[in-house]
Protein backbone atom coordinates (compact mmCIF):
# COMPACT_ATOMS: atom_id res chain seq x y z
CA UNK A 1 0.00 0.00 0.00
CA UNK A 2 1.24 3.51 -1.41
CA UNK A 3 1.06 6.07 1.15
CA UNK A 4 0.46 9.81 -0.23
CA UNK A 5 2.50 12.59 1.70
CA UNK A 6 4.13 15.94 1.50
CA UNK A 7 7.70 15.15 0.19
CA UNK A 8 10.35 17.26 1.49
CA UNK A 9 13.77 18.17 -0.06
CA UNK A 10 15.15 16.14 2.65
CA UNK A 11 13.35 12.79 1.17
CA UNK A 12 14.56 13.37 -2.14
CA UNK A 13 18.18 13.91 -0.66
CA UNK A 14 17.68 10.63 1.43
CA UNK A 15 16.00 9.03 -2.66
CA UNK A 16 19.19 10.47 -3.78
CA UNK A 17 21.38 8.75 -1.15
CA UNK A 18 19.34 5.47 -1.91
CA UNK A 19 19.96 5.78 -5.70
CA UNK A 20 23.82 5.44 -5.07
CA UNK A 21 23.52 2.23 -2.45
CA UNK A 22 22.03 0.73 0.43
CA UNK A 23 21.84 1.98 3.33
CA UNK A 24 21.05 1.42 7.17
CA UNK A 25 19.75 4.53 8.80
CA UNK A 26 22.47 4.94 10.68
CA UNK A 27 24.98 4.53 7.39
CA UNK A 28 22.50 7.21 6.09
CA UNK A 29 22.72 9.57 8.81
CA UNK A 30 26.22 9.22 8.48
CA UNK A 31 26.69 9.86 4.83
CA UNK A 32 24.62 12.99 5.23
CA UNK A 33 26.84 14.38 8.47
CA UNK A 34 29.97 13.88 5.77
CA UNK A 35 28.22 14.78 2.51
CA UNK A 36 24.70 17.17 2.56
CA UNK A 37 25.22 18.60 6.25
CA UNK A 38 28.03 20.73 4.30
CA UNK A 39 24.59 22.61 2.34
CA UNK A 40 21.41 20.96 3.38
CA UNK A 41 22.00 20.52 7.59
CA UNK A 42 18.93 18.33 9.41
CA UNK A 43 18.44 17.57 12.73
CA UNK A 44 19.61 14.05 13.11
CA UNK A 45 16.32 12.43 14.15
CA UNK A 46 14.60 13.82 11.46
CA UNK A 47 17.14 11.79 9.29
CA UNK A 48 15.97 8.73 11.34
CA UNK A 49 12.02 9.52 10.66
CA UNK A 50 12.87 10.02 7.10
CA UNK A 51 13.30 6.51 5.75
CA UNK A 52 10.23 5.30 7.38
CA UNK A 53 8.07 7.94 5.50
CA UNK A 54 9.73 7.06 2.13
CA UNK A 55 8.82 3.31 3.01
CA UNK A 56 5.09 4.39 3.90
CA UNK A 57 5.03 5.86 0.41
CA UNK A 58 6.43 2.99 -2.05
CA UNK A 59 9.36 5.07 -2.76
CA UNK A 60 11.94 2.65 -0.62
CA UNK A 61 12.00 -0.80 1.14
CA UNK A 62 13.04 -2.26 4.04
CA UNK A 63 14.38 -5.61 4.61
CA UNK A 64 15.81 -6.44 8.42
CA UNK A 65 18.31 -8.08 8.58
CA UNK A 66 20.84 -9.80 11.59
CA UNK A 67 24.49 -9.02 11.63
CA UNK A 68 25.93 -11.59 14.66
CA UNK A 69 23.09 -10.90 17.23
CA UNK A 70 22.36 -7.39 16.31
CA UNK A 71 19.92 -6.43 14.11
CA UNK A 72 19.75 -3.84 11.25
CA UNK A 73 17.39 -2.45 8.73
CA UNK A 74 18.68 -1.78 5.19
CA UNK A 75 16.93 0.59 3.04
CA UNK A 76 16.80 0.28 -1.08
CA UNK A 77 14.93 2.88 -3.25
CA UNK A 78 12.44 1.22 -5.43
CA UNK A 79 11.57 2.13 -9.35
CA UNK A 80 8.96 4.18 -7.93
CA UNK A 81 11.48 6.22 -5.81
CA UNK A 82 13.64 6.44 -8.65
CA UNK A 83 10.94 7.89 -10.41
CA UNK A 84 10.02 10.48 -8.27
CA UNK A 85 13.59 11.28 -8.07
CA UNK A 86 13.93 12.02 -11.69
CA UNK A 87 10.80 14.07 -11.66
CA UNK A 88 11.71 16.72 -8.58
CA UNK A 89 15.48 17.05 -10.26
CA UNK A 90 13.33 18.59 -13.29
CA UNK A 91 11.60 21.02 -10.88
CA UNK A 92 13.35 24.51 -10.21
CA UNK A 93 15.37 24.87 -7.05
CA UNK A 94 13.87 27.15 -4.21
CA UNK A 95 15.68 30.38 -3.96
CA UNK A 96 19.00 30.05 -1.47
CA UNK A 97 18.59 30.54 2.02
CA UNK A 98 21.36 30.70 4.60
CA UNK A 99 20.96 30.35 8.88
CA UNK A 100 24.53 31.98 10.22
CA UNK A 101 23.80 32.86 14.01
CA UNK A 102 27.16 34.55 14.01
CA UNK A 103 25.78 37.00 11.54
CA UNK A 104 23.00 37.54 13.52
CA UNK A 105 25.11 39.04 16.59
CA UNK A 106 27.27 40.98 14.11
CA UNK A 107 24.36 42.55 13.03
CA UNK A 108 23.00 43.70 16.81
CA UNK A 109 26.37 43.63 18.20
CA UNK A 110 26.22 47.82 19.14
CA UNK A 111 23.63 45.96 21.72
CA UNK A 112 27.13 44.81 23.02
CA UNK A 113 30.59 45.42 24.03
CA UNK A 114 33.26 44.90 20.81
CA UNK A 115 35.09 42.65 22.87
CA UNK A 116 32.09 40.29 22.20
CA UNK A 117 31.68 41.28 18.38
CA UNK A 118 35.59 40.49 18.25
CA UNK A 119 35.31 36.87 20.25
CA UNK A 120 32.11 36.39 17.70
CA UNK A 121 34.00 37.51 14.82
CA UNK A 122 37.33 35.14 15.75
CA UNK A 123 34.58 32.07 16.36
CA UNK A 124 33.77 32.56 12.94
CA UNK A 125 37.20 32.78 11.25
CA UNK A 126 38.43 29.57 12.87
CA UNK A 127 35.35 27.64 12.36
CA UNK A 128 35.83 28.45 8.36
CA UNK A 129 39.46 27.98 8.85
CA UNK A 130 37.97 23.96 10.58
CA UNK A 131 36.07 23.46 7.79
CA UNK A 132 38.55 24.50 5.16
CA UNK A 133 40.72 21.85 6.29
CA UNK A 134 37.93 19.14 6.60
CA UNK A 135 37.00 20.02 2.58
CA UNK A 136 40.68 19.47 2.13
CA UNK A 137 40.96 16.27 3.66
CA UNK A 138 38.14 15.31 1.85
CA UNK A 139 39.09 15.95 -1.33
CA UNK A 140 42.54 14.12 -0.64
CA UNK A 141 40.54 11.01 0.53
CA UNK A 142 42.16 7.75 -1.49
CA UNK A 143 40.18 6.07 -2.87
CA UNK A 144 37.59 8.22 -3.81
CA UNK A 145 34.76 7.22 -2.34
CA UNK A 146 32.19 6.34 -5.11
CA UNK A 147 34.57 6.69 -8.02
CA UNK A 148 31.28 7.14 -10.55
CA UNK A 149 30.38 9.82 -9.12
CA UNK A 150 34.07 12.10 -8.61
CA UNK A 151 33.18 14.43 -11.14
CA UNK A 152 29.72 15.56 -8.65
CA UNK A 153 32.03 15.40 -5.41
CA UNK A 154 35.02 17.42 -7.43
CA UNK A 155 32.09 20.35 -8.51
CA UNK A 156 30.50 20.10 -5.43
CA UNK A 157 33.51 20.74 -2.61
CA UNK A 158 34.68 23.07 -4.94
CA UNK A 159 31.71 25.80 -4.33
CA UNK A 160 31.76 24.89 -0.52
CA UNK A 161 35.68 25.59 -0.55
CA UNK A 162 34.72 29.04 -1.95
CA UNK A 163 32.47 29.87 0.18
CA UNK A 164 34.29 29.30 3.26
CA UNK A 165 37.11 31.05 2.00
CA UNK A 166 35.20 33.73 1.49
CA UNK A 167 34.25 33.91 4.79
CA UNK A 168 37.92 33.43 6.04
CA UNK A 169 38.64 36.37 4.04
CA UNK A 170 35.63 38.74 5.42
CA UNK A 171 36.61 37.70 8.90
CA UNK A 172 39.52 38.80 8.67
CA UNK A 173 39.43 41.74 6.54
CA UNK A 174 35.95 42.69 9.48
CA UNK A 175 38.74 42.32 12.56
CA UNK A 176 40.81 44.74 11.01
CA UNK A 177 37.94 47.77 10.57
CA UNK A 178 36.24 46.64 14.22
CA UNK A 179 39.55 47.01 15.84
CA UNK A 180 39.49 50.85 14.57
CA UNK A 181 36.49 52.00 15.93
CA UNK A 182 36.00 53.26 19.00
CA UNK A 183 32.91 50.77 20.25
CA UNK A 184 30.35 49.02 18.94
CA UNK A 185 27.90 52.02 18.90
CA UNK A 186 30.15 54.50 17.40
CA UNK A 187 33.27 53.49 15.07
CA UNK A 188 35.04 56.57 15.61
CA UNK A 189 37.04 58.07 12.20
CA UNK A 190 36.68 54.98 10.39
CA UNK A 191 34.04 55.43 7.58
CA UNK A 192 31.25 53.01 6.82
CA UNK A 193 30.41 55.26 3.72
CA UNK A 194 33.63 54.56 2.20
CA UNK A 195 33.40 50.61 2.83
CA UNK A 196 29.62 51.13 0.97
CA UNK A 197 31.42 52.81 -1.53
CA UNK A 198 34.07 50.31 -2.20
CA UNK A 199 31.23 47.60 -2.55
CA UNK A 200 29.37 49.74 -4.89
CA UNK A 201 31.93 50.35 -7.41
CA UNK A 202 32.68 47.02 -7.18
CA UNK A 203 32.92 45.47 -10.80
CA UNK A 204 29.52 43.22 -10.93
CA UNK A 205 29.94 39.69 -12.37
Amino acid sequence: MTVTGARTTTSYALLGLLAVRDWTTYELAKQVKRSLNWFWPRAERKLYDEPKRLVEQGLATSVRELTGRRGRTVYRITEQGRAALRDWLSEPPEPRSIEFEGMVKVFFADAGTPEQLLATIEQIEAEAAGRIAALAEMAATRPVPFPQRAHLSAIGLRLQYEQEAAVLRWARWARKQIVQWDGTADPGDWSPIRALDELAAAKRP
